[in-house]
This record gives C-alpha cells, sequence and structure tokens, in this order.
C-alpha cells in the first residue's frame, strides 16, 4: 500500500486551513462533483492546500490570501483518472506519456518496470523513478519475475535479490504481469517465492491469462495471482470474477475490445461494475489521439454504462482494488488534488486539469511546461559493427508466419530464390535479428509481414536487438547502417533511399520529444508500411512481440528459433 507523502509541519498548516488560521491555495465552488463511495453527484467546495484535498463541503474558507477562488457552477468535477496497467515504454517514456495523458485527464500510473530491468542496475533504475516523483504526477510501479522471451541471461537480471529490491520499494504495488505463469505450473518455486513475497508485503499480483481454462484460472487463483486483464469475451470475464479475480476490461491498439465486452455484461446482466476497472494495456502512440482513460469511459457511456459506474472504472474502483483510495480516486479530505473538471458527466475529456495541485490544463489548453527527466541513465545505442553478407544466410527449413498482428506459428519454407533479393509482391521476407553488441544473430523468414517492403530495421524490440527485415539484402544493409547513424530507431529505405523513420535516440528505444510529435512519426511509418503490403493493424506491437514467449506459438529469440508450446528452441542462435 502506498504510504502517505506530508510530513507533520504540512499536515499541521492543513489543519490551520480549517481553523482558518491559513489560506488554502486553492478553492473550488459551487461544484458538482462525483462522490464515487456514497455513488452520487453532489455540491459542494472543495478546499485545496498544495497537493492535498483538505476539505470539500457546504463551507467556504474564512481565510482567502492569494486563494485562487474558481467558481464551477454548471461544471462537473471528477476524480483524475488513474491508468492502472500501463507499460510506458512504448517508442514514449514515462514523462512524455505521463504529460500527453494529463491534457486527458489521466494523471496517476500504475506502470510496467520491464524496461528498467533489462537496461539499467536496480540503483540507477530507482535514481528515475525519484525523479519522477517530483512530477505532478503520481507514478506507482510493478516488478516483474520474467523477461517474457528467451534470454541467455535471464537469471543474472531476475535474481532474487533484484526482485526483492523493487518489491521493497512503497511506490511498487504490483507483483508481475505474470507472463512466464506456466513456468510456476511447472513447478518453478522461486516465481512462486516471489508472489508469496509481494502479497506478504500488502503488493497485489497481476496475471497474464489469456484463453485460459477454468482450471487454470483456479490454480492461479491459488498460487497467488489476484486480479488479470486478458479476457477476449464476457464469458471470460464471468469465469474470472466467478473465481474470484479482479478484472480489467482492456482497450488498446491490438486488442480494441471495451466496447463488446461491456455490451455483454450488459445484456447477460451482470451486475459487478463496482468490481470492473479499464486500462489501454501500453497501446502505441497513435492510438491515443482521442484520449487515454476518458477514451474508455466514453466507450462506456457510448455502451450505456451509467455515468457513475464508467468513472469509477477509471478511478475509485482502481484506488480501491490497489489499496491506495486513501490517496487517490476519491474526492474527499485527505486525498491527493488530482481533479479534472468536465463540461458535463457525458464529456470525460476534460476542460481542465489538477494534478497533484498542479495545473496541467485550464480553459482546454496545456499549461505549466515541467522539468525534464534526465534519461542519461539509458545510454544511447552504438552499433560498433556492421553487416557483412555472411550474416545474410538464408537456408533454413522453418520459417514464422503472422496470424495476426502479434500470433506466429511455424511454416515450411519452400519459396526458390537467389541470395540477394526477394520478389516483390511476395509476403515472404528474410528477417534477421542480431545482437546489439555483434555477437550472434539468427535468420529465418518472415511470411505475412509483407508484400513490397525492400529494406526495414528496427531496434525497438522486446529485448533490445536489432531486427532486419526485407526483401532486398542491399536495402535491409542500407536500413542497418541508417539505424547505426541516428543511434537507434525505426527505418524504412527503398532503392538505397530512407522512405520513413523514426529516431529513437534514448537507449534505441525511446523518443525524446512529446507524444503528439512521436504521433506524426509514427502515423507516416504505418502509412508507408501499408502502402507496401503491411496488411495488419500495428507493426510497433509486431516488432515487440516477435520475441515474446508469452505468446504462441513461435518466436525469434537471442536463443534461437524458440517453439512456445514445445518450451524448446528448434534451430539455435549463430555467432558471428
Amino acid at each position: 500500500m502506498p504510504e502517505s507523502t506530508w510530513k507533520i509541519h504540512e499536515i499541521r498548516k492543513q489543519v490551520a486551513v480549517i481553523d482558518g488560521k491559513h489560506a488554502p491555495s486553492i478553492v473550488l465552488k459551487n461544484t458538482r462533483y462525483l462522490h464515487s463511495v456514497l455513488k452520487q453527484w453532489i455540491n459542494g467546495n472543495i478546499w485545496i492546500l498544495g497537493d492535498r484535498i483538505v476539505y470539500v463541503g457546504k463551507e467556504m474558507p474564512t481565510s482567502l490570501n492569494n486563494t485562487q477562488v474558481l467558481d464551477l457552477q454548471g461544471k462537473v468535477v471528477v476524480p483524475g483518472y488513474i491508468e492502472p496497467h500501463v507499460h510506458p515504454f512504448q517508442l514514449y517514456h514515462p514523462q512524455s506519456f505521463a504529460d500527453f495523458a494529463a491534457q486527458s485527464g489521466t494523471t496517476t500510473f500504475i506502470a510496467d518496470n520491464m524496461s528498467y530491468v533489462l537496461s539499467l542496475p536496480n540503483q540507477k533504475a530507482f535514481s528515475i523513478l525519484d525523479q519522477l516523483k517530483k512530477l505532478p504526477f503520481s507514478f506507482y510501479w510493478w516488478a516483474r519475475f520474467d523477461s517474457q522471451t528467451e534470454l541467455e541471461n535471464e537469471d543474472e537480471l531476475f535474481t532474487n535479490k533484484s526482485v526483492l529490491e523493487w518489491l521493497e520499494r512503497n511506490d511498487v504495488i504490483v507483483g508481475g504481469e505474470l507472463t512466464g505463469w506456466p513456468r510456476i505450473i511447472r513447478g518453478d518455486d522461486l516465481m512462486l517465492y516471489w508472489i508469496q513475497a509481494s502479497k506478504l508485503k500488502g503488493k497485489k499480483v497481476e496475471g497474464h491469462f489469456p484463453g485460459a481454462s477454468e482450471k487454470t484460472l483456479a490454480r492461479m487463483k491459488l498460487f497467488g495471482a489476484d486480479g488479470d486483464h486478458e479476457a477476449m469475451t464476457v464469458e471470460e470475464v464471468e469465469n474470472r470474477i466467478l473465481h474470484g479475480f479482479a478484472v480489467t476490461l482492456r482497450h488498446s491498439s491490438i486488442r480494441p475490445d471495451l466496447p463488446q465486452l461491456l455490451n455483454g455484461i450488459i445484456e447477460k446482466n451482470l451486475n459487478i461494475f463496482d468490481h470492473l476497472m479499464m486500462t489501454t494495456d501500453g497501446s502505441t502512440p497513435s492510438f491515443h489521439q482521442d484520449g487515454v482513460m476518458d477514451k474508455c469511459i466514453q466507450i462506456a457511456l457510448d455502451e450505456g454504462v451509467s455515468p457513475i459506474d464508467a468513472y469509477n472504472m477509471a478511478s475509485y474502483n482502481i484506488a480501491r482494488y490497489y489499496n491506495m483510495n486513501h490517496l487517490h480516486g476519491l474526492i474527499a479530505t485527505g486525498r491527493f488534488a488530482s481533479l479534472n473538471i468536465l463540461k458535463d458527466e457525458f464529456s470525460p475529456n476534460p476542460e481542465a486539469v489538477l494534478s497533484k495541485g498542479v495545473w496541467v490544463k485550464q480553459n482546454n489548453e496545456k499549461v505549466n511546461a515541467l522539468p525534464k527527466i534526465d534519461w542519461g541513465h539509458f545510454e544511447p545505442l552504438e552499433l560498433s559493427f556492421g553487416l557483412t553478407d555472411d550474416d545474410f544466410q538464408f537456408s533454413m527449413p522453418i520459417g514464422i508466419e503472422m496470424v495476426n498482428d502479434v500470433i506466429t506459428k511455424p511454416y515450411s519454407i519452400n519459396l526458390q530464390f537467389n541470395n540477394k533479393e526477394l520478389p516483390l509482391g511476395c509476403d515472404e521476407s528474410y528477417l534477421l535479428l542480431i545482437d546489439r553488441n555483434g555477437k550472434w544473430r539468427v535468420n529465418t523468414m518472415i511470411k505475412g509481414f509483407d508484400t513490397h517492403v525492400k529494406g526495414f530495421a528496427s531496434s525497438y524490440s522486446c529485448t533490445g536487438e536489432i531486427i532486419v527485415i526485407g526483401k532486398n539484402i542491399k536495402d535491409m544493409k542500407q536500413a542497418f547502417e541508417e539505424l547505426r547513424k541516428i543511434k537507434g530507431g525505426i527505418v524504412l529505405t527503398e532503392n538505397s533511399e530512407v522512405v520513413t523513420s523514426i529516431p529513437l535516440p534514448i537507449n534505441g528505444s525511446l523518443f525524446d520529444g512529446d507524444v503528439e510529435e512521436l504521433i506524426k512519426y509514427e502515423l507516416a511509418l504505418k502509412s508507408a508500411m501499408k502502402e507496401r503490403g503491411y496488411k495488419h493493424s500495428d507493426v510497433i506491437y509486431t516488432l515487440l512481440f516477435l520475441q515474446s514467449t508469452h505468446l504462441p506459438y513461435i518466436r525469434i529469440t537471442p536463443r534461437g528459433i524458440y517453439d512456445v508450446m514445445q518450451k524448446k528452441v528448434m534451430l539455435p542462435a549463430v555467432m558471428r
């Protein structure tokens, strides 16, 4: 449970406001606000000192020296929205995503720590977390137990000491997500120990159980999982509720399931909205052009969910489940002053946003530029090697076929080709995964990725290794060289020219700029890829999940081509 953050002298000053001996910093008067426990809209005044609500009720303070008083007659005030399942390294980084999300009312984030674990020693990671605490947002974190791929050095990254150091932090409130849950079923007692350690410290354990049977759900509940966000049908929602799981409904760039899930819940007359949360589950930047949690609330309203239930699923329900409703999710005395001012309860995109007592949006305009976090601990990508003809040997019998954006299956390679180029129009391409330090490579073919991509390279991937795809080896080399030049990113080349690129100078995986600018880069890439035969919806997630062994059926990993179901390497990586 997150600890309160106020010192004794701050609390004394807050009480002095009630006593009339000190003026509040902000008063919102004549508000119609949501009380999430009473599930009522209440008229009253909200007094704020610094980052804390010090009073909510009918009274006005007796001292108003230097107080900002806003008359909100005719407006609606709701708690700041909470994103309970954030992957904050989807080309953007935690600060840029928070800064962007706050403009539509999402100011509290429960976020994945995977990129920290894979890239930094704990102390350097913790120094970034401590910097983020100084921003007027609320960041909470997960503690991952596995890499969701096959790494040669996984045991060095996820040591008992390292994981327990994460769990010791008060701002870490989640163990998981459990992408490696099959290991527990197969007898991995260390991961089970970490689950027990999480629960002993009062933290929730988040599952990752797509398509899980009832018996698997029962097993994972007994092992200690508390919640899951992978339900894709209303029946799966109901099964998770029946087994005692907290359920987070997902609406993401690769699984936009929320409308049909909510429709099914309403049709089945399941009275469970008090037990549901919503998430965008680490969607790629352009998915958020029309919002973050406000987008989920709007969908709920459109599907016929009552406004109070819709807002609670994006605020109070989350805060209550994660044992932090003493700080978040409720407009009441003692909570953080994170509030959204709306035109009305049917318009969840706020006109003004107050986050921990700081205005980040007023009159529909962004205000208060924030100090930048130092991302220097994430070193820039320095590729000290080039690709040679020896790296482009594609004589293996098994390739990877894309079923959709993220699901892949093995296929037998029968294509006849020369060693330099594949014919345009065919749906097979060369696929090369290469160590960012140049030590090893994995070669295969990929089917269903494109029809006309000549050269493509990305340092954005699950593990930070380099993915190179294409039909023309010269253009593939060109894409890799451009990647070296810009020190990380995603590059599409054709006929020795760069068609489009996304620069990712922070560790080769993160954009150093605003999300609004990043969206423009991503849309240009998606458009160019679609023109060249990429038929799926999200190329960014395709790159991320090519290595991810928590999804079936075959993956390209640092160990080689990996059979997820059989848990074995089919074709090993080759040393360069």
